[in-house]
């Protein structure tokens, strides 16, 4: 099982926001709903081994984990409009510490970056890091944390700073970008194909 978790900084916490504007009045909520098809979806099918967490962190209520389970998920389309209506139906969900299922394969709790740290070893995604290609197949992490447009945070870079970091090259790509090119990696590995 491969898992990514998305910080959404800006990320509107409240199920009000508007289908028509996700990058405004949503809070870059366009950016979760990309890396959540990048995650997720396969050219004609879904990756069944692979969940998507995105942490939302903008107003009104921040700390709303939302969790996406390849496994489980069904009528969900890549598209964004899709991808945010599904969020917005796991943000009407009263929820507490833990997970609670919002449709199949879609779950919400509260959570905080170092709830979703605890739960899995996670690696960081760094320009700096170890080039990803050069780490081992039994080195690989299953779970990479992932920030959406703007950087970590102060605190969140003191919870991160322990953490395996890798690079996946010599340019900077977004994270919905960073989420194909490690999960086209891990493919190729699985596969034998070089």
């Amino acid at each position: 099982m491969t898992s990514f978790t998305v910080i959404g900084h800006t990320a509107c916490t409240d199920a009000s926001f508007s289908l028509d504007d996700l990058p405004g009045k949503g809070g870059r909520m366009d950016l979760l709903c990309r890396v959540v098809a990048s995650s997720l979806f396969l050219s004609h099918g879904i990756r069944e081994d692979t969940t998507c967490d995105i942490m939302l962190l903008g107003p009104p209520h921040p700390g709303r984990i939302i969790r996406f389970d390849g496994s489980a998920l069904r009528s969900l389309s890549p598209d964004e409009r899709n991808v945010a209506s599904a969020i917005k139906r796991a943000l009407a969900i009263p929820t507490g510490k833990t997970f609670r299922e919002a449709g199949p394969g879609l779950l919400t709790r509260k959570g905080t970056l170092a709830d979703q740290l605890a739960e899995k070893h996670y690696a960081v995604l760094d320009e700096s890091g170890t080039d990803i290609r050069k780490v081992a197949s039994g080195d690989l992490p299953d779970a990479f944390l992932l920030s959406d447009n703007r950087n970590f945070t102060e605190d969140e870079m003191d919870s991160v700073r322990e953490l395996p970091k890798y690079s996946l090259g010599p340019a900077i790509v977004h994270a919905d970008h960073a989420i194909v090119l490690i999960l086209n990696e891990i493919d190729r590995r699985r596969s034998g194909w070089n």
